[in-house]
């Protein structure tokens, strides 16, 4: 038979598991001697999920951040361009300096009879003497300058626009042209150029190279001086037998260039472009007096050391 005490405690242990049952397996407080509840099937046991053991947190990959120089296409700013070293001929500028002193009295037959002093610069309106430079350009091809300032002095006196040699039949213009060379041929080029100048032109001109040396008889080295002299405009450098032989003999080509196209290209490769003015007179003149075709006169000149050419005269 049970104490009333012990009858109370089996009461309470009754009501205790009745109310652990209802609740479901597990809800019965841990730590007071029971055992825990299995787990379910897929389910880890509670002491895998969770361990009191320190847990070393996993390290993130750091990231190696390295900074680069916005470039100036990224800021806007366009990139330049590589400077590539350009060849250019040994001691150029001193034979340039040189040639200048020997050109200094300005007494050459181009620095008289040229281009630039052959046609009426008080003719008006501008297109006649623009036309005139043109002409005396035509006519000074395979011509010394004394002959083609003679022509264009007879031409000039009568009258020399476009409508006026439109109207001189051809045994005129020959008689009036002669001695020039290849006059014949200058005839015919004379009058195709001026047929097309009244044409297309107005009786002007055209302003570019590449519509100058697409009229009949216009070379590359006319274009070049009548955009100069009669545009004011320097297109390129105006190469003729002078310049051509010249260029070659002091070395101012990479390579012995064979015409003077050749040597105009080469030229324009390494020599300044404020210097294309001024080079084409500067060496005619200088090939008129002293670096003549024939029999060049190497010890007059100044850059007899420093000539290629004279070392082998």
């Amino acid at each position: 038979m049970c104490s009333p005490q012990e009858s109370g405690m089996k009461a309470l242990s009754a009501r205790m598991l009745t109310r652990n049952r209802s609740l479901g397996p597990g809800a019965g407080p841990r730590g007071c001697g029971e055992e825990p509840a299995p787990p379910r099937r897929g389910e880890a046991a509670p002491e895998a999920r969770k361990s009191h053991s320190p847990v070393k947190r996993r390290r993130k990959a750091q990231r190696l951040c390295v900074a680069y120089e916005d470039s100036d296409s990224e800021k806007g700013e366009k990139a330049e361009p590589l400077k590539v070293p350009v060849w250019e001929p040994q001691d150029w500028q001193q034979q340039l300096v040189n040639i200048r002193a020997m050109r200094s009295k300005k007494d050459a037959p181009v620095d008289h009879l040229g281009t630039e002093h052959c046609y009426d610069s008080s003719a008006p309106p501008k297109q006649v003497r623009r036309y005139q430079v043109l002409l005396s350009l035509m006519l000074s091809s395979q011509t010394k300058d004394q002959v083609t300032a003679g022509a264009m002095q007879r031409l000039r006196a009568q009258g020399l626009t476009v409508d006026s040699i439109l109207q001189t039949d051809d045994a005129t213009l020959g008689k009036l042209i002669y001695p020039v060379g290849f006059w014949r041929s200058k005839v015919k080029y004379i009058k195709q150029t001026s047929t097309i100048l009244q044409q297309r032109y107005g009786g002007d001109i055209p302003a570019s190279v590449a519509e100058l040396v697409a009229l009949p008889g216009v070379g590359p080295k006319m274009a070049h001086l009548a955009m100069a002299v009669a545009w004011g405009t320097v297109s390129g450098i105006a190469v003729d037998t002078h310049v051509h032989r010249i260029a070659n003999r002091l070395g101012w080509t990479k390579k012995a260039t064979k015409s003077a196209e050749e040597t105009r290209a080469a030229l324009e490769e390494w020599l300044p472009r404020e210097l294309w003015h001024e080079i084409n007179g500067l060496l005619v003149g200088f090939g008129q007096q002293t670096c003549l075709p024939v029999r060049p006169r190497c010890q007059a000149c100044l850059n007899q050391a420093l000539c290629p050419a004279a070392q082998g005269l």
